[in-house]
C-alpha cells in the first residue's frame, strides 16, 4: 500500500510543477490520478484494519 501513496505524491507534484508551467490539462489530469490513488489507499487501509 505504501506504492499507491508514493505514486499519489509523484502525481501531486507533477501536478504542481505542470500548473506552474501552465499546461493546465496535464496538471488536471495529473491531480484527478492522485486524487484516485488517496481515495484507492485510504479504502484498502480501512478493509486491511477491518480483516
Amino acid at each position: 500500500m505504501a506504492d499507491l501513496i508514493s505514486l499519489a505524491i509523484l502525481f501531486f507534484i507533477l501536478a504542481i510543477i505542470f500548473a506552474l508551467l501552465g499546461v493546465r490539462g496535464i496538471a488536471g489530469m495529473s491531480m484527478s490520478i492522485a486524487k484516485w490513488l488517496v481515495i484507492i489507499f485510504i479504502i484498502l487501509a480501512i478493509l486491511s484494519l477491518l480483516f
